[in-house]
Order: C-alpha cells, then structure tokens, then sequence
C-alpha cells in the first residue's frame, strides 16, 4: 500500500498525511482523499461509488466493499474519516441504510489496518465554516477554499466527503501543539 513517505515533517502541528474522507450512503458513497502537505490541502482523488437501487442489499455491500477496498489500495490513506451516524425521525430508515454503508467502510478500513475517526455534521460544518448550521453553498465554498480549486467535483456526495476529511484535517492541525501535547477532545 502506497503512504506518506515515513520521514515527512511536521507543520503547523501537523504531520504530512493522506486521509480519506468517505460519505457513506446504500445509493452512492463519496469519498474524497486529501493530501495534506506543506500546510496545505490537496485532493488526490474524489469520486463515488455507485450501487444498483434494484440489486440485492448483500451485492450493493459487496461493490461498496470493493470499491472503497481499490480506493484505499491505489491511494494509501494514513486515516479513514466517516460522517457519525444521523437519525432523522421523521426518516428512521435512512440512518438505517447509511448504517450499512459505514460499516462496511469500518470493515475495510480494518481490514487495512487504518484508524477510522468519526464527526458529526454540525461539528464537520463547524469546523470549515464556523457555525454548526451553515448552508450547502457555504460549505461549497469553504471547500473550494480550502483545496484550492473554484469549483468542486460533483456530485453532493464528494463535496461532503472532502468536507469530512477537511475537518479531520483541521481538528488534527488544532489538537496537536508543536510540543506534541494533545489538546481537546474529538466527537
């Protein structure tokens, strides 16, 4: 599996690292990689995995499974990164299903050996915009902001897969001090 190179340095608090931001869903995962180097952010690769609505739910978990396994094989994340688990109650089943495509995400990653983190929405668009309420076309354009690019991969799914690796990024830049001391606590 390709990495980092093993001897990257440390800026702004922050080792030079790959993560990958996934946006688990039964129709379609997004996942987004993001390189992190000289205090900047990059994408390596962004796209979605998409599943038929008419197949059986074993075969959709399998091409996830597949797909998100290739994707960790030809870009070698250091860290995996999942949006938390969302219940609406008004759509119970929705949680339920993006439940299945998160656990397999978990799966492969163990199966990786890669450490998985988790954040909520609010704390995911907190993170790039710095409110836990902010609209799709703020979060949009943080993004492009952040990664340097005016207009983002589409479709919805990859931009909240980028946005779910940034975060990780900028929790990861704020929770290491230059000493090595941790600060704060994660979702």
């Amino acid at each position: 599996m390709r990495g980092v190179p093993a001897d990257s340095s440390e800026l702004n608090g922050m080792k030079d690292m790959r993560i990958l931001g996934i946006d688990p869903g039964l129709r379609a995962t997004g996942y987004g990689v993001v390189e992190f180097s000289d205090g900047k952010a990059r994408i390596v690769e962004a796209g979605v995995i998409r599943t038929g609505e008419k197949q059986a739910l074993e075969a959709r978990l399998w091409e996830i499974y597949t797909g998100l396994r290739q994707i960790m094989e030809d870009t070698g994340p250091e860290e995996v990164v999942v949006e938390s688990l969302y219940s609406n109650y008004r759509h119970p089943r929705t949680a339920i299903l993006m439940g299945h495509a998160r656990g397999v995400a978990y799966c492969v990653a163990a199966e990786q050996g890669i450490n998985v983190q988790s954040y909520s929405a609010t704390r995911i668009k907190k993170s790039l915009v710095g409110t836990g309420h902010a609209t799709k076309d703020q979060m949009q354009r943080c993004i492009g902001a952040s990664l340097g690019i005016a207009r983002l991969p589409g479709p919805a799914d990859v931009a909240d897969a980028l946005a779910v690796a940034l975060c990780h990024v900028n929790v990861r830049q704020h929770q290491i001090a230059p000493s090595g001391r941790q600060r704060g606590s994660r979702d």
